[in-house]
């Protein structure tokens, strides 16, 4: 009996992996980044983030309707890349990451720092609106956004979740933690703790 069962069960197995892998409707998109700083760089697909270089395959991979469109990657620090590529149906094209400094950006020699504990932790973190890298970058032992200090702005945005704004204000090497949890979908009244320590 569970000969049979297996007799059965490998050719339906079998013909689902072959139809995924032969998808004649969309093209896939891959990402070969350079090095560290390219794989946590964020990646936009006409016009919306979709998600960092390293996390980009295999459930997470890039599936995009036939035509052009415009792929950008930022990361803060760097100049960002942005190519417009033509997505055939069935096709595999894989997409060079290498990200340049650059060179008008000025950093502060005294800095606040700002941890983040957000879910999903793989959300795009912008202050005052440029793109500085996604939530896991910034949170857990050892790791925190260090800005200037004075007014900020954060917003914090994924697809399918409604984008978190918030302000803050810091004072030389002051640390300040911001929680929330994104809300999917529609908007929603629920606020985010935010902790504040000189």
């Amino acid at each position: 009996m569970l000969l049979l069962f297996f007799l059965v069960a490998t050719p339906i197995v079998s013909m689902a992996q072959t139809q995924a892998a032969n998808n004649q409707i969309m093209g896939e998109v891959r990402f070969s980044p350079a090095g560290k700083v390219e794989k946590v760089s964020g990646v936009w697909v006409d016009g919306e983030y979709v998600g960092f270089v390293g996390e980009l395959k295999n459930e997470k991979k890039v599936l995009l309707l036939p035509g052009e469109h415009i792929i950008s990657i930022r990361q803060s620090g760097y100049t960002q890349l942005d190519d417009k590529i033509v997505v055939e149906p069935g096709k595999v094209q894989t997409l060079s990451v290498k990200m340049d400094r650059d060179p008008r950006v000025v950093y502060s020699s005294v800095t606040s720092e700002v941890k983040l504990e957000v879910t999903p932790d793989r959300a795009a973190v912008f202050l005052d609106n440029a793109y500085v890298g996604h939530v896991h970058e910034f949170g857990g032992v050892g790791r925190a956004m260090l800005v200037s200090p004075g007014k900020h702005r954060i917003k914090i945005e994924l697809v399918g979740y409604n984008t978190y704004e918030t302000e803050i204000d810091l004072l030389p090497k002051q640390k300040t933690e911001i929680k929330t949890d994104l809300v999917k979908g529609s908007i929603s009244d629920a606020g985010p703790l935010i902790k504040q320590s000189q």
